[in-house]
């Protein structure tokens, strides 16, 4: 259980908490200190009771990093969303950030999705429907450009087309495998076919 706060200690977390949703980071000792009216001294003083209260947690003794904490002791809610682009389309070649085509972003929650350089990619088709992928569904993938077989993959088709499919290496050829009864797997040369990334998660859209 969580030891509850003094006046003083409950005005610094107070002001922790607001200065974090404002700006996205932990006020320096001496903003805190000249905002509030008080010293350096009893800045440092009070974060060390808060921390040792399971109010907030540091990265280290001198980071500045400050990171609030929920009632079950995890980072809280305000530090744990990030932005990944959703591109409009698939191209060859990564890094996914160097490409303009974006059609907005899509908000994950870091605690869920700690991979980096993520993107999201907007599903065409039911042809993975057994897979709840749906038709609207923003596939989030890590960026690769390997697969190992069953994964289920961004590929480039021809240089052009992206698709999202269950990937298998045979010894002749790439699977490009549906999880949908009514669409055939599909066959094609290893120089036909490259991945781009490897979902890791679904997200559905209103109407999906």
């Amino acid at each position: 259980m969580i030891s509850r706060l003094t006046a003083k200690q409950q005005e610094l977390f107070e002001y922790l908490t607001r200065s974090i949703q404002d700006g996205g980071r932990a006020p320096s000792l001496r903003q805190a200190a000249g905002e509030l009216g008080i010293s350096h001294a009893a800045v440092a003083q009070g974060l060390k009771v808060l921390e040792e209260k399971g109010y907030v947690k540091r990265e280290g003794r001198y980071s500045r990093a400050v990171y609030l904490l929920n009632p079950d002791r995890q980072t809280a809610a305000v530090h744990r969303w990030r932005e990944v682009p959703v591109v409009g389309r698939v191209q060859a070649g990564l890094p996914m950030y160097a490409q303009q085509e974006w059609d907005g972003t899509l908000v994950l929650d870091t605690e869920q999705f700690k991979q980096p350089n993520l993107f999201a990619l907007r599903v065409k088709g039911d042809s993975m429907r057994e897979a709840a992928i749906l038709d609207g569904d923003l596939a989030i993938c890590a960026p690769r450009q390997y697969a190992s077989n069953g994964e289920i993959v961004v590929a480039l088709v021809h240089h052009e087309e992206a698709t999202v499919k269950y990937f298998f290496l045979h010894q002749d050829r790439i699977e490009l495998r549906p999880a949908n009864p009514d669409f055939k797997p599909m066959f094609y040369g290893f120089d036909e076919v490259l991945v781009q990334g490897k979902v890791i998660g679904i997200q559905r859209t209103m109407g999906s």
